[in-house]
């Protein structure tokens, strides 16, 4: 915004002997709320101006309203894709919403002054891309290949400046410094002075390394308070006296809005890029509030701050160690550790003398945490550490009356909430809520008797739209037909990305068949086909559900993958399974899941020809086609897949772990005899098979019902004269294939197995636990230290 002094307006300048009342705040400051209302009352202004966006002032109101329990935030976002979004949070301290507030008590105009947020969210886009591109630039030239970049630096530096206040003070930090020599001054021309000499020098000392370091920064931060000063002068041409404006302002800034400095103009001001976008209010956290969310212009202690401010407004900033050590105590006794009030006596004893030690009347927050570590976590942080949490951050998040203007999905959401009992979850605090999906026949009404159904219906659908207040549990098989376990834990992140969804739907249930539809239109396999037909299924979404198997069934004639169909007949067969649960009809699932079955079991004997790495998942989807043929036979042809599964198992030349897989199914199942057995056992397990063959059948055999293992003693004889007829090598090679079978038994099993063995060679099943218990001998340490010393090759 350089531009030179001459430049002429087009109007009349104000004249520079008028000025207006700038008061320089800290975001979040309680003192700061507390001079501001000072200000106020001395000046009696007719006006009040905010810096804030200017395109949220219809909103000033309603921020205002009884009802509204701070924090509660300004949310900007762009109309569309992608959204991009911008946060104003406000606390009950926070001096901008106590400018409000004392506007609305006196019927005085108020409204905020920066950049509405079509233009800012522009800006702010495009200075983080400016950043990107700089720093490309140079890593390209050559420039920044062992330096931090430009923007880093001035990070670095600003850093520094704090480090070094922090250092001249001989505070523990900046925000310990900040609060001693800010936050505890009561004094209203003290505050005002130190506020207003402080953000002069600070701006002096930065405004030189922004230009170098930061210029986009420095850019974005002239083309703001050239526009505050705009709203300045259109303030005072509607009529307000220069002297009866005050103006509530970053510290930063202040000193940037003088009336010597140019505003911006018409024209410069339609040179600005601008973007559609649309500002509502939400509930916010004190969490988010907190630096430890990464909220550069939080602090540490929002709920420490809110009992400053509560002792500010009533005069009695003396009594703030007593009610902080009292609430520490107190989150304490609610653990079950009992702290006396002796111990609290003591620590503001100790915390007075540690404010004494650093020249101040009142102990700072880190004083006081310092003293509850000592006098009640007797010297241990980890013992207290929930309680200061809690009584430093809190748990608290805001909320709004009926009637605040929120998105329609906002509204929707709420609505839903209340209408299934879900709102007591709206916590920051996350619960775990178990829904049974079954009728509940004890209540009188339709909708209580399926009350957990229809919240699963919205938890599924608010998890669908990736809002993350929900989040699904694994519950145990036994039950998972008509159990469910979530995780409710609310944050304003979910309150954003039910904002953001607004774009898909006006209500959960539209922007839920939103983004069906659009998988729907992305979907090009029959794994995810099936997938869509679920979520449409427990979102209640029928007429979705029906274009999903539409899609899956266009699809399934022309799949030829084994694994892919699998897992496509694994999902309808669940929801045929539990479909008449969610009160869906799902006939028109049974013959897609006949296709399916039918198609992956006349592919199963090709498929199965694949290398080892393929046959991991290669088995897995086996298994699972076998659990269909189990749960559905009424439905599927399980004697083709019983026929298929044959034919595989006497295949040499398919992978030998799948044959022995099948060969284990039909075991299973009875499908073969004790001959028959032993002859397949014979010929799989003969010194001329490879080793790497015969064992991997073994391991294919071991990955089903152990029982039908152990219970056929010849299955063991035939697979111990094999490993006896071995050659070293072969035996050797033997091992990978042996130990990664016998690696998934339990030990109770492999125990089994070790007593079965004893008996077969006639040692007895003490005799040979005892010897599996003896130390191993130097004998047997030789032939480990040989097979350590073995080359496996490509095993």
């Amino acid at each position: 915004m350089a531009e030179p002094v001459q430049r002429l307006l087009g109007t009349e300048r104000v004249s520079e002997k008028k000025r207006v009342n700038v008061f320089g705040i800290r975001h979040l400051s309680p003192a700061g709320a507390y001079h501001l209302r000072a200000l106020l009352e001395e000046k009696q202004p007719t006006a009040i101006l905010v810096e804030g966006p200017s395109d949220a002032n219809d909103y000033i109101h309603q921020l205002t309203m009884s009802g509204v329990k701070p924090p509660v935030a300004l949310l900007a976002y762009t109309e569309e894709l992608p959204v991009r979004t911008l946060i104003y949070p406000f606390a009950s301290y926070s001096p901008e919403y106590e400018a409000f507030r004392w506007a609305k008590q006196h019927g005085i105009h108020a409204e905020f002054m920066d950049l509405p947020s079509t233009i800012s969210l522009t800006l702010y886009e495009n200075r983080k891309g400016a950043g990107r591109k700089a720093k490309a630039e140079a890593v390209q030239a050559g420039e920044g290949k062992n330096e931090t970049s430009d923007r880093a630096s001035y990070v670095q530096l600003q850093n520094k400046m704090y480090e070094q206040i922090t250092e001249l003070s001989g505070e523990p930090d900046y925000e310990a410094y900040w609060e001693r020599y800010f936050e505890h001054c009561t004094s209203k021309e003290a505050y005002r002075e130190a506020i207003d000499h402080y953000s002069i020098q600070m701006r002096a000392l930065m405004e030189e390394a922004e230009q170098s370091l930061a210029p986009e920064e420095a850019a974005y931060n002239e083309i703001r308070e050239a526009y505050m000063r705009r709203k300045i002068e259109e303030t005072i041409r509607s009529g307000h006296a220069p002297e009866k404006i005050v103006v509530v302002t970053g510290a930063h800034h202040a000193s940037a809005l003088r009336p010597e400095l140019l505003p911006m103009t018409d024209r410069e001001l339609e040179g600005l890029p601008k973007v559609r976008t649309k500002i509502t209010l939400m509930p916010y956290s004190y969490y988010k509030l907190s630096t430890y969310s990464g909220y550069g212009a939080g602090n540490q202690a929002p709920a420490y701050y809110e009992l400053f401010w509560t002792c500010l407004q009533q005069n009695e900033l003396w009594k703030l160690p007593t009610l902080y050590l009292s609430k520490v105590a107190a989150y304490l006794r609610d653990q079950g550790t009992y702290r006396s009030t002796a111990s609290v006596i003591e620590g503001v004893r100790l915390a007075q003398a540690l404010a004494v030690m650093h020249d101040g009347t009142s102990p700072t927050w880190r004083e006081l945490r310092d003293a509850a570590i000592v006098l009640m976590g007797y010297g241990e942080l980890s013992v207290i550490s929930e309680a200061l949490a809690k009584t430093d951050v809190g748990t608290a998040i805001g909320s709004l009356p009926d009637g605040v203007s929120q998105t329609p999905i906002q509204d929707d959401l709420n609505r839903e909430l209340k209408r299934f009992k879900l709102e007591k979850y709206k916590t920051t605090v996350a619960t775990t809520l178990e829904l049974d999906l079954r009728e509940n026949r004890r209540v009188k009404t339709v909708e209580a008797a399926f009350i957990d159904l229809n919240r699963s219906v919205l938890l599924h659908r608010l998890e669908l739209l990736g809002i993350s207040f929900v989040k699904k549990q694994h519950v145990s098989q036994a039950s998972a037909s008509w159990a469910e376990n979530w995780v409710l834990q609310w944050s304003p992140e979910a309150e954003i990305e039910a904002v953001e969804s607004t774009l898909k739907g006006e209500t959960i249930e539209l922007a839920a068949a939103f983004v069906i539809h659009e998988k729907l239109q992305a979907c090009a396999d029959i794994a995810e086909a099936s997938r869509i037909i679920r979520l449409a299924c427990t979102s209640d979404l029928p007429s979705l559900m029906e274009q999903a198997r539409g899609v899956l069934q266009e699809l399934a004639v022309d799949s030829g993958n084994f694994e892919q169909i699998a897992s496509a007949a694994l999902e309808l067969s669940v929801l045929i399974g539990y479909g008449s649960i969610r009160r869906i009809a799902t006939d028109s699932l049974i013959p897609l899941l006949e296709q399916l079955f039918l198609r992956g079991s006349l592919l199963l004997v090709d498929a199965a020809n694949c290398n080892d790495e393929a046959a991991k998942t290669m088995a897995s989807a086996i298994q699972t086609f076998h659990s269909i043929a189990q749960e559905h036979y009424e439905i599927v042809d399980d004697q083709i897949w019983l026929q298929k599964l044959r034919e595989l198992s006497m295949r040499d030349d398919r992978n030998a772990k799948l044959s022995g897989l099948a060969f284990s199914i039909l075991l299973e199942r009875n499908e073969v005899d004790e001959a028959r057995s032993a002859q397949e056992m014979s010929r799989r397990l003969s010194p001329g098979i490879p080793a790497d063959l015969g064992a991997g059948w073994f391991e294919g055999l071991a990955m089903r019902n152990r029982y039908a293992l152990l219970s056929r003693s010849f299955l063991w004889e035939q697979l111990d004269a094999y490993i006896q007829s071995l050659e070293n090598e072969q035996f050797y090679r033997s091992l990978v294939f042996l130990r990664r079978a016998f690696g998934t038994f339990e030990a109770r099993e492999k125990a089994n197995i070790a007593e079965l063995m004893g008996e077969l060679w006639g040692l007895g099943a003490i005799a040979t636990g005892e010897a599996l218990q003896r130390p191993l001998g130097e004998e047997e340490k030789e032939k480990l230290d040989e097979l350590n010393d073995f080359d496996f090759g490509d095993l």
